[in-house]
């Protein structure tokens, strides 16, 4: 059974350093997926009522009782307040006030409160840890409504795909947060203010020492990407297949992976795009790799006969 978190009162399967059994695992990341999914559906039912839906920042605040009259005057308003209502179930609206942080502070970050002291942060996310060793995460929105990072793709030279970190959409950061619990540390959702600041609990965990070699990191799940194919201004750039489709990931250094409870190494954060299609079938050489490599994570960058293509 849950917990109950101390700062939103909402159930918790995360509790400090300690790893949640396989229930409380699974129950994360099934939030996840359906946090998505109402996310989908209300994007859809927004573009159906005219709403812009880009940059998501208004839709993922929207409050229940957003569209109000509107919903007795056409059924597509109806159905608009109803996703709204169905997506907030899956994210709750939370206060900074709640965990101790003033709203109308200029900097509310500023110092650490009486429940929770900064251990970390950099420019998507401040993190704290409470008493029991829980970590939480503020992730700031930046103007436009961005908020967290993903890649933007871009042609290189012959074949090559040149990766940047850029801005994102809340979107892309749930995807990456389900990434995050599905690749490393379990990894929750407790909320998201009315300013549009989301509130991640993450299970605590041991820094590793600095310049520690991350070149072996899970080489079955997070498969290193050849540099004749993809290069990247974030490290350790490398390929997992989310729901079957090829992703990038990076930013996996030394500062983005902790010792678990259980001693395994474990990413408490990352950089993660979906490779563009349109990208992969413009290059023979790298869509071929990847379909290797989706049967062997140890598949050379050429397959067996290419040689003349060094």
């Amino acid at each position: 059974m849950p917990a109950t978190d101390p700062f939103t009162g909402h159930p918790s399967h995360l509790q400090g350093p300690r790893l949640p059994g396989a229930e409380g695992w699974s129950a994360v990341l099934d939030g996840h997926r359906q946090r998505l999914r109402a996310l989908d559906q209300l994007g859809e039912k927004a573009a159906q009522c005219g709403i812009r839906t880009d940059p998501d920042r208004a839709l993922v605040i929207a409050e229940a009782d957003e569209v109000g009259l509107l919903e007795f005057a056409e059924e597509r308003w109806r159905d608009l307040g109803e996703a709204i209502r169905a997506f907030r179930a899956t994210l709750p609206l939370v206060r900074l006030e709640d965990f101790g942080f003033s709203s109308e502070a200029e900097d509310p970050f500023e110092a650490n409160t009486t429940q929770l002291r900064r251990i970390g942060g950099g420019v998507e996310a401040l993190a704290f840890a409470d008493p029991g060793l829980s970590v939480y995460k503020f992730f700031l929105f930046r103007e436009g409504g961005a908020v967290g990072a993903t890649f933007a793709f871009a042609r290189g030279e012959g074949e090559l795909l040149q990766a940047r970190a850029v801005p994102g959409s809340y979107r892309r950061l749930f995807e990456k947060l389900r990434l995050t619990h599905l690749l490393g540390m379990p990894t929750e959702i407790a909320g998201i203010t009315r300013e549009g600041i989301l509130v991640v609990k993450q299970t605590h965990g041991r820094l590793l020492p600095e310049k520690t070699d991350m070149s072996q990191l899970d080489p079955t799940r997070l498969m290193p990407i050849p540099s004749r194919f993809l290069r990247s201004d974030r490290d350790h750039p490398r390929l997992h297949f989310l729901d079957g489709e090829p992703w990038l990931v990076g930013d996996t250094h030394d500062r983005n992976v902790v010792v678990a409870e259980d001693g395994t190494w474990r990413v408490i954060d990352l950089v993660a795009a979906p490779l563009p299609p349109e990208w992969l079938g413009q290059s023979a050489l790298f869509a071929g790799w990847i379909e290797r490599a989706r049967r062997d994570p140890r598949a050379e960058a050429l397959a067996a006969g290419n040689d003349d293509e060094l």
